[in-house]
């Protein structure tokens, strides 16, 4: 009975602490998510990546995620945003150089997307919903994890694995703001273009 207690307590201290039982972070450093379904709460993690940090701060503040798709959803595995134009090859058009950490890619982390160079990081994101994947680690820019709210994640809207995960007609992001900044007002609908006057 001993032996078996301390195998489970073993195989309970190998396991990464959960993120959600994590302190709470600074509002400066939380994000703030609206998806139709709920809201998403991200803890930042500028210890791992500032730089990549401050990026997703200025363009949270300029409302950069706003109604922007979650193009790329393999379900069970990961989600994947931040492309105004819904292609998955957008961008701001200004690199990010790699900052590799030793942290692990567990469920919940949220890490920087990029194309084949390494230092590539733009704005596009991925969120995992799956329990771990040690290939990425070091080799992405892990930049954040979700402390709640990582259940509407993975209700998303999956696209076909064998098309990677391209969605069609994709779930989108409502707003996102950073916790410490005051709500953005409503932005009013956007009118249709009245016909021009007949000549």
């Amino acid at each position: 009975m001993l032996s078996r207690l301390l195998v489970l307590l073993c195989l309970l201290l190998a396991v990464p602490l959960s993120y959600a039982a994590r302190p709470p972070a600074n509002p400066d450093d939380t994000l703030i998510m609206e998806l139709k379904t709920g809201t998403v709460i991200i803890q930042m993690r500028p210890d791992l990546a500032p730089i990549h940090v401050a990026r997703i701060k200025q363009l949270v503040r300029r409302g950069f995620y706003d109604g922007v798709a979650f193009h790329r959803v393999v379900a069970g595995s990961l989600a994947q945003t931040g492309d105004r134009s819904g292609t998955g090859r957008g961008g701001t058009g200004r690199w990010l150089e790699l900052e590799p950490s030793k942290e692990p890619h567990v469920r919940g982390v949220v890490s920087m997307a990029r194309g084949m160079n390494r230092n590539s990081g733009d704005s596009q994101f991925f969120i995992l919903t799956h329990a771990q994947d040690p290939s990425l680690d070091g080799n992405y820019t892990l930049w954040g994890h979700v402390i709640k709210g990582l259940d509407l994640i993975d209700k998303l809207k999956a696209g076909d694995k064998k098309k990677e995960g391209w969605v069609k007609d994709p779930d989108r992001i409502i707003s996102m703001r950073v916790q410490s900044d005051p709500p953005r007002p409503p932005q009013p609908a956007q009118q249709p273009t009245p016909p021009a006057p007949p000549k």
